[in-house]
């Protein structure tokens, strides 16, 4: 039943080696179940995958005998057929031209079997590019060129360039934002090719000049007295982008910086296995307790909710793409467009699709077009080039516009909008764009932001648009990440079950001395939110599972926590616990939340006994999420992770890795 949590394990025992190995690479299972190792581009050719045992293999072999680690960078963006042989002819050009002491070891009998089975199968395309090379008389594959960067590079900056290396076919029309807002006829008119580069590109794979990134700061949720302060109000949160922003960090060595990491967001980026929910209801909730595993003293508290899966709606879906300049990074523009792609080959035939562009203006590039006309779709995609400042407002305003024009009443409305969130000109203060999504999201528009890129990324502003557009907010590094995102995640991605979904708890002070919630620092709310249909909250999406911890310090415990105080009260005395108050419940939990189209909220109640059980002996799930949640105090150096430690995630991982 648990066989999906051992790649849970894989992705979160990995993390914690490359701190404690200073830095090895990184390999993370990131889709639930594994993803594909093909897939199909905008263009409709195969992509191989990073996990592909030929790019594995040819990977290998660049990093073997040539010292070369980009390939595995760079085929994170998925390779064709036609890449994989560019960068197969180029280690063979390398190996026979490197002088002997230039090779760190002479090919052995099974890698020179290797090499030929990879040129036997990838013949056809090895001709044709020797044909093209020797057509053009391509310096780019001399032994001078090759020392000075793999062909991996030349890929990238051939994808940046959005013009092929190597076809003597003059590249197809691409598209940047629009001059004006008048929507632009289909067919794409071209704007010519692209220009050669002027100098040669860094060896840095994602060349970052200087660091803009912005990130709202995160003040960790201290202990709470229960007599002081008996409830606990928060938003649910969906939002995944944390985890896998905080894994690129790792990945390039260096720990992240501590307000980028969202405990919650670490958490729910993993599946649990909760129950199913009831026939009516949209959700199921459970609940569990167990001690800490960072401080023995004090217990953990599981609040998790499992979102029924639903049959699929027709979809009105419109893509927003930023093409700004700040988008020409391959792991941008390029990524955002393999990952639309993927999402449009799991589109429905009665689903629509517009694609909107905004860069110092913003225009619609494809008019609202039927899933059945998939190769027009991803034309539109695949001709996209960056360029020029970020009108995000105005682009916002357009795709809304365009949603509402071809609103679906009972279908699925959504905008997606894929960015690195630099929006510097036009309708862009955080004021101004919460309130035009506030808007929409109130007429059933709802948005899921899509995060690319490094340098200039803003992590603040993405994350803000997704909770007040009712969606939620991921960060796609990798092709792999956009798999699980729009493949594997799907329905949770774009199909909402219910929405405004609050928690609150009221916590038993005969049992408990304090608490404190783990994560979900920015989306608390004030305790009479709960009853107040107008305050906004979080989606559920179909299948989705949400889980919130508790850190509970149990009454008539001796904690080394030092926990809040207050002098004695003038006008007010401590009055006596009713009898409710001496059962056997620790805290009842309390849910509202709303139908997807409706107005008014519905409530769950669960009480929680005050029973718990030994770490060991705890559920899966409880033990995974709390080794999840160690690691992110960890990183972020908690002043509550007590005993908390990288040998103490990865023991905790893998008990909660399943069977």
């Amino acid at each position: 039943m648990l066989n999906q949590h051992w790649h849970r394990f894989g992705a979160i025992s990995t993390a914690s080696l490359v701190i404690l190995m200073a830095g090895q690479p990184l390999t993370i299972a990131q889709a639930q179940p594994l993803p594909d190792k093909t897939q199909r581009g905008c263009n409709d050719k195969l992509l191989l995958l990073s996990t592909h045992p030929d790019v594995v293999a040819l990977g290998q072999l660049y990093e073997r005998y040539l010292n070369q680690t980009s390939l595995a960078i760079d085929s994170e963006l998925g390779l064709s057929r036609e890449e994989f042989a560019q960068n197969l002819f180029t280690l063979t050009e390398g190996l026979k031209n490197l002088k002997p002491q230039e090779a760190s070891l002479s090919l052995s009998a099974v890698d020179a079997e290797l090499l030929k089975r990879l040129q036997r199968d990838y013949a056809r395309e090895l001709a044709n590019l020797r044909n093209d090379s020797n057509q053009k008389n391509d310096a780019r594959f001399s032994t001078n060129t090759f020392l000075q960067g793999t062909a991996v590079e030349m890929t990238r900056k051939s994808r940046v360039l959005n013009k092929p290396r190597f076809s003597t076919v003059p590249p197809p029309p691409s598209v940047s934002a629009p001059a004006s807002t008048q929507p632009v006829p289909s067919p794409i008119p071209a704007l010519g090719p692209s220009p050669e580069p002027q100098a040669e590109e860094s060896r840095n794979p994602y060349p970052v000049p200087f660091n803009t990134e912005d990130y709202s700061r995160i003040q960790e949720n201290p202990f709470q007295r229960p007599m002081a302060n008996p409830l606990s109000t928060f938003s649910i949160d969906v939002d995944t982008a944390s985890y896998s922003n905080v894994r690129r960090f790792i990945r390039q060595g260096q720990l992240p910086p501590k307000d980028a990491v969202r405990i919650e967001e670490l958490i729910n980026y993993f599946p649990y296995d909760y129950p199913q929910p009831a026939a009516q209801q949209p959700f199921s909730v459970s609940t569990e307790v167990a001690t800490a595993p960072w401080n023995s003293k004090h217990q953990l508290v599981q609040i998790g909710l499992k979102g029924k899966q639903v049959t699929e709606q027709p979809s009105n879906l419109v893509f927003l793409i930023d093409v700004s300049g700040s988008m020409q990074s391959p792991n941008k523009l390029a990524l955002v467009k393999k990952s639309l792609c993927t999402l449009v080959h799991q589109l429905n035939p009665q689903d629509r699709v517009s694609l909107v562009v905004y860069a110092g203006q913003a225009g619609i590039v494809l008019p609202p077009t039927l899933g059945s006309q998939k190769s027009k779709i991803m034309a539109a995609i695949d001709r996209l080039e960056a360029g020029g400042s970020t009108a995000g407002g105005a682009g916002i305003e357009l795709a809304y516009t365009t949603a509402a024009r071809y609103f679906l009443k009972e279908g699925n409305n959504r905008v997606i909008l894929a960015t690195d969130g630099d929006f510097n000109v036009g309708q862009s203060s955080d004021a101004e764009l919460e309130r035009l999504i506030e808007q929409k999201r109130d007429q059933g528009i709802f948005l899921t932001v899509l995060g690319y890129g490094t340098g200039n990324y803003k992590d603040n502003k993405m994350e803000l648009l997704a909770n007040k557009g009712n969606g939620n907010y991921a960060y796609i590094d990798t092709f792999l990440e956009a798999q699980k995102v729009l493949v594997s995640d799907l329905r949770g991605t774009l199909f909402a079950i219910a929405k405004d979904v609050k928690i609150q708890v009221e916590f038993n002070p005969a049992k408990v001395q304090a608490y404190r919630l783990i994560g979900y620092e920015n989306r608390l709310l004030q305790a009479q939110d709960f009853n107040d249909d107008r305050k906004d909250a979080g989606e559920i999406g179909s299948g989705h599972t949400v889980t919130a911890l508790y850190e509970v310090i149990p009454t008539g415990v001796t904690s080394d926590v030092k926990l809040p105080s207050v002098d004695p009260l003038k006008f007010q005395k401590p009055q006596p616990l009713p009898s409710s108050a001496q059962g056997d419940e620790l805290m009842q939990v309390k849910l509202r939340y709303k139908q997807p189209q409706g107005n008014t909220s519905e409530l769950i109640t669960e009480s929680v006994p005050a029973r718990a059980t030994s770490l060991t002996t705890a559920s899966k799930n409880l033990q995974f999420a709390a080794a999840v949640a160690m690691y992110g105090m960890v990183l972020r150096d908690s002043e509550f992770k007590g005993e908390a430690s990288l040998d103490r995630v990865l023991t905790l991982a893998s008990q909660g890795q399943g069977e």
